[in-house]
């Protein structure tokens, strides 16, 4: 495993619509791994493979919940709605208020091709919904309400 570098607004391939995953290989888990590490070193919610230059449909999330792997992962359905603040590893020193479905159905593939579906509801839901934004080349400031900088408190 290893760190990698997270790509910040600007870089084309936050804006590209990601590629299917087609090798469930060890390319695959090394990436996966890799994704893993990063998210837990930047303190994130979640990681999407074009946040550290890879357009492959493959999300990390790391919440209350569990870590959970997405490969070429869909939303089936989505109910409810809350607004509240996003960050992203990918816009360092902003927030924006960012209004997400409150409950989330996803279908996707685990590291070993295997399909499951998956129900989340609250923070887990929109981590689901924002990640999945990035494999489409949508950041949550394209669906933000207000964004703001964030403040320095010397943390």
């Amino acid at each position: 495993m290893a760190r990698k570098f997270v790509v910040q607004t600007g870089e084309p391939v936050l804006r590209e619509k990601c590629t299917e995953v087609k090798k469930f290989d060890k390319e695959l888990f090394n990436l996966l791994d890799d994704m893993k590490e990063t998210v837990r070193a930047e303190h994130g919610a979640g990681l999407a493979a074009p946040q550290i230059g890879v357009p492959l449909r493959a999300v990390v999330i790391d919440v209350d919940e569990g870590y959970f792997e997405f490969i070429n992962p869909v939303i089936l359905s989505s109910k409810g709605e809350q607004t509240g603040p996003e960050g992203c590893l990918s816009v360092k020193g902003k927030q924006g208020t960012v209004t997400r479905p409150y409950k989330v159905k996803a279908e996707y593939r685990d590291r070993n091709g295997k399909k499951h579906k998956l129900t989340a509801e609250g923070f887990f839901a929109r981590a689901v919904c924002h990640e999945l934004d990035h494999l489409d080349g949508i950041l949550y400031t394209d669906r933000a309400q207000e964004i703001y900088d964030l403040q320095e408190d010397g943390e």
